[in-house]
Parts: structure tokens; sequence; C-alpha cells
């Protein structure tokens, strides 16, 4: 978790005289290091996953997949709560990022205390099962964001570099407008002048239209939309997960995956920050209210967990 590897353990426990040696049996060699990581790690998971949610005052949750190896997916979701602190809430892994690995992850929070008749915004990365999934657990009609920085990324890389700079300016300038409506035709406009020379990127400039702007249609102040129009937080944790992992030369099963990524998710918590515009999550609180009290069928959702 610090960047020492096992087999420097030894070295590393320092006394004022200078180096500690390691004698055999006393706990520092880098098998028994090994050993006790193992144990630690999936002692602390098995509590992790099972802990209570039931006190957290969460108003956003972040879901983003990370990938292990070839073949392992795993899932991971930080919620915000109304005091602007971060909470890692779970990890589960799938071949991907399908409906059956979203709801197991959704199920699982809803199992430990999660309230599926709290209205709350879910930010992702675009994924249609997560969308599906979230809709099913929490209602059709729950505020769900799609990272406006994924979708960004995912417009430019696939037009001609000259048309990049012209892209990025309509998209950023659509994202700081107050005014859905205003920033829903800016963004079309923009799918009109690309459509004879990418009819392919128009086409997906307007999909998911309407998630893409759902902050903006909540009606939160700029510096709060910022916060939570993308899924920076989650990126930020997963970037300590591929730190702590990157030495890790073979993965051997996900259960091995799982305990890593679990121990890097709470190691990156020590370091989170409250979030910047935490002052504004009281709007956000009334927002999600008065969107529920529109929405009566928000509770209208199939059994979880």
């Amino acid at each position: 978790m610090i960047n020492v590897s096992t087999r420097k353990f030894g070295r590393a426990v320092r006394l004022p005289e200078g180096d500690v040696p390691a004698a055999t049996g006393d706990g520092r060699s880098k098998s028994a290091v090994s050993r006790r990581f193992v144990e630690l790690s999936a002692e602390r998971m098995a509590a992790w996953m099972a802990s209570d949610l039931s006190d957290l005052d969460l108003l956003a949750i972040q879901i983003d997949g990370l990938h292990i190896g070839d073949d392992l997916v795993l899932l991971a979701a930080v919620g915000i709560d109304g005091e602007g602190a971060k909470h890692p809430l779970c990890v589960i892994e799938g071949a991907s990022e399908n409906t059956a690995t979203v709801q197991a992850l959704l199920d699982n929070l809803v199992g430990r205390g999660l309230d599926p008749d709290v209205c709350r915004l879910f930010i992702v990365d675009g994924a249609k099962a997560l969308t599906k999934a979230i809709r099913r657990t929490f209602g059709r009609h729950t505020p769900i964001q799609r990272c406006q920085v994924h979708k960004g990324r995912n417009i430019t890389e696939r037009l001609p570099k000259r048309l990049h700079a012209q892209a990025r300016a309509a998209l950023r300038q659509a994202w700081e407008l107050d005014d859905p409506d205003k920033a829903e035709r800016l963004i079309r406009n923009l799918a009109r002048t690309l459509e004879r020379e990418a009819p392919g990127v128009a086409a997906s400039i307007l999909e998911g239209l309407d998630e893409i702007l759902t902050v903006c249609r909540l009606g939160l102040p700029l510096e709060l939309r910022r916060s939570l129009a993308c899924t920076n937080i989650i990126e930020n944790m997963n970037g300590t997960v591929r730190r702590v992992s990157h030495n890790v030369k073979r993965w051997r099963d996900a259960g091995m995956a799982l305990r890593w990524t679990a121990a890097s998710m709470m190691e990156a918590a020590k370091g989170f920050r409250r979030l910047k515009a935490r002052h504004q999550l009281p709007i956000l609180r009334a927002a999600l209210q008065s969107h529920h009290a529109k929405h009566p069928g928000l509770e209208q959702k199939s059994e979880a967990a």
C-alpha cells in the first residue's frame, strides 16, 4: 500500500541504530509479510463489503469500471454525502460491465441499507447496462448524469484533428450554460454541423442527450455541476488502485483482484478531501426532493437483493 515491496520490508523497519535484521520466523520475511497481507486484506474487505450504509446521508453515487488483466472487470461505487465527504461503497467482479454485474453491485448496496426510496443522483460513464439496472432498482425517473468527460473524449477521438477544437469549444460552452434548453440546442447544432463530415459521430453526440444535461436540468450551480457532471472522483481512486497494484505480474483469480482493489480503495479513502463545492450541496438535496415530488412513480421498482 505504501510502495514497499515484501522483499524490502525488513529493511524498511528502522531503529535509531539503523536497519533491523529480519531473523527467520520473526514476521518480517517476504513470505510472512505476503501471508499477512492476504489475511488482513481478505478480512477487511469482508467487513467493508458487509458494513451498514443506512446511516450514510448519500446524495450522489458514482459508478465506474476498472479493467484488471485481460478478462476481468471490477465495478466500483463511491458515494458523496450531504457534507461533501466521499465514501468507497462497494466493488464487484464481472466479465464486463453488463446488466448482471451492475445489478449485483446495486443489490449489495440495497441489501446493506441503501434506501431505494430516497432520490439520489447517479453519475455513470455511459454504459447502457448501468442506466438500465439503476432505473430497475431505484425507479425509472431516477436522475442519472452521464460523465461529460467520457462523452467529450469519445466524440473527439472519432473526429479528424482539424475538428477537435470546434467540437471541444461547443461542448464546453454547452456544459457551462445554466439553461438546459439552450445547452441542448448548442449540442444539436454541433451534431448538424458534423453530420456531413462525420455522420456517425453526429448520431453519437445526440445519443443519451438527456442524461448528459441532468445536472443542468436539476438547476445546480456551475461549480457543483463541474464536480458532479463527471466520474473524476472514482477515476482518481482508480489511479490509486493502478499505482498500488502495478507490480502484480499475475492475477491468480478474481478473489485476489478483489482483495487488492478493495485494499487500494480503502487506502485511497485516507487521502479523500471533501467535495470542493460542498457548500452548494443543500441545493442538490432540494433539487432531488423536488424531482422526487414531480415523479411519484419513482418508487416503482423491481425487487432488489
